[in-house]
Parts: structure tokens; C-alpha cells; sequence
């Protein structure tokens, strides 16, 4: 059996509990993350504060956010908040997408660009998507908001179990344990509930680039994917759809990903620092 091995001790150098416990997952066969994918107590110091930047952020569009503005004006909003705070919205120009934010309404499953043509109305559920550089170091996470503050009882459940999946996500995810213990815990929540997952679109890592390794997936097997390791930062972002998993990628604008059966779908994200107890959410 042919092992990738990503892990390695300097020669010369004693090898730490840590590089112990990996070296054995690796050499049964297990994918271990690679050396750099474990950030420096400075690279920490940095994330977190740009989670800082990311959550005021956030909660500024908790109080802006309201029927009768269109996405348009709330992302103008999300990126003068951010440069006004000494960060850099990631998402703008990033392999060509065009806003400082992804604003996702109803059956819209992420990515959705916002402009002047789209209103926000009484009962949708919106999810809004922000990405920060503060420094060099990204942090990333999304909430859902209710336009009006209510909706039919139907989506308002479907927002609170896709909480409940990060929650869980977030659980289970503890050192030396696997990428997908959090997508398998995932997964059977939402499908006791009825709700199916998107397979195509992950969590990952994040820091000190946009996309980092590991792929988070919302999905799978317990003891899959990528051994979780304290040092490591990434995102759980399940995207849960209130009817079939299927989802349509634009082909018109090459960003916008919808459900295919048009139900609604909902999405919560944070970004983590795996310690060695468990789970610190940068993203409050």
C-alpha cells in the first residue's frame, strides 16, 4: 500500500509527542496534514485578530441588513466597513469574482453576487458571506439572517438545524481524530431531519491563504480525510438543503450555485483553531 507521507522529523531533532502520534497515524495509513499546514503562534495571533475584523463585520450587517435595500448596497457597505477597519475584503477580484461578499437568497446555495437589482423582502432567509485580510492573514465565515425577522416555519427550521449541523460538526471535531468524524455527524443530523447535504462545495483550511488544505467536507465516514492536528485553522461551513442535495452552477456569471429543485438551502460557517482540547471558534 502506497502511504503519502507528509509528515517528517528534521534529522538531528528529537521528535515531540505530537510528531509521535502522527508519524504512527501515517504509518498505518492515514493522510496526516503536511508540516506548514500547522500555524506559528504568531500566524495564530494573526488570524485571530482578522476573526475579530471579520465578526464586527458581520455583526454590522446584523444591524444594516433590511427589507427594501438590495445586496448591492449592503455589499458596498461590507466593504467600506472593511477598509475603514484596516482590512482588505478577500472575496472582491478573487479568481475574477466581481463584490466583497457572497449574499445567498432562499434556493441560492452560496456564492451569490450581490448588485443593484436584487431586493431583500419580508421572509427570505439570506445567507451572507464575508472573507477578511487584516494583515496577511484571512479569516472567513457566514450567518444567516431573516428579512423582517420572521418566515414560514418551514425555513426558519431549516436554518436552525443547519446551526445545529455546524454545532455538531463542531463536536466532533477533536485532535487527532478525522475530517470526516465532522462530516458523517453532519450528514446524519441533517438527514434525520430530512434535509439532504451539498456535496460539491466544503469547508477548508484558511489563514494564511484563502484555500488551504484540509477539504472540510459536510459528509462521509468516520475516520476519513485528513487526521486533525492542534495548530491546524480551517472552516466547517455545512450548506443544507431543505429538499434534494442536487445543486446548478450559473453558466451565465460562473459563480452562483442554486438548488436544483429550487427548495431553499441554508449555511453557517466559523473558522477554527484546533488546540489540544478541542475547538477555538476565531470567528465569533
Amino acid at each position: 500500500m502506497f502511504i503519502k507521507k507528509n509528515w517528517s522529523v528534521p534529522k538531528g531533532v528529537a521528535p515531540t509527542e505530537m510528531d509521535k502520534i502522527i508519524l504512527r497515524y501515517q504509518k498505518e495509513g492515514y493522510l496526516v496534514p503536511k508540516r506548514k499546514l500547522i500555524k506559528t503562534p504568531e500566524q495564530i495571533e494573526g488570524i485571530r485578530k482578522s476573526g475579530e475584523l471579520n465578526t464586527a463585520l458581520l455583526d454590522m450587517v446584523t444591524t444594516e441588513i433590511k427589507e427594501g435595500m438590495t445586496t448591492g448596497e449592503l455589499d458596498r457597505i461590507i466593504h467600506q466597513f472593511t477598509l475603514d477597519h484596516g482590512g482588505i475584503p478577500a472575496p472582491l477580484n478573487y479568481e475574477g469574482y466581481p463584490k466583497s461578499s457572497c449574499i445567498s437568497i432562499d434556493n441560492v446555495v452560496c456564492h451569490g453576487i450581490p448588485d443593484d437589482n436584487t431586493f431583500f423582502k419580508p421572509g427570505q432567509i439570506v445567507n451572507v458571506d464575508c472573507t477578511t485580510i487584516l494583515n496577511g492573514y484571512f479569516a472567513d465565515a457566514s450567518r444567516m439572517y431573516i428579512i423582517g425577522g420572521e418566515t414560514t416555519p418551514e425555513k426558519q427550521r431549516l436554518v436552525d438545524v443547519t446551526l445545529e449541523c455546524l454545532q455538531i460538526g463542531m463536536q466532533e471535531a477533536k485532535p487527532y481524530r478525522f475530517v470526516g468524524d465532522i462530516g458523517y455527524a453532519i450528514q446524519c443530523h441533517a438527514q434525520q431531519n430530512g434535509y439532504s447535504v451539498v456535496r460539491e462545495l466544503c469547508g477548508h483550511g484558511v489563514g494564511v491563504q484563502f484555500h488551504e488544505e484540509p477539504e472540510v467536507t459536510h459528509y462521509g465516514r468516520p475516520k476519513t480525510g485528513m487526521l486533525l492536528v492542534p495548530g491546524m485553522v480551517f472552516t466547517i461551513e455545512p450548506m443544507i438543503n431543505m429538499g434534494k442535495k442536487e445543486v446548478h452552477f450559473s453558466r451565465e456569471d460562473g459563480w452562483t450555485v442554486t438548488t436544483r429543485d429550487g427548495l431553499p438551502s441554508a449555511q453557517w460557517e466559523h473558522t477554527f483553531l484546533m488546540t489540544e482540547t478541542g475547538l477555538e471558534i476565531l470567528t465569533h
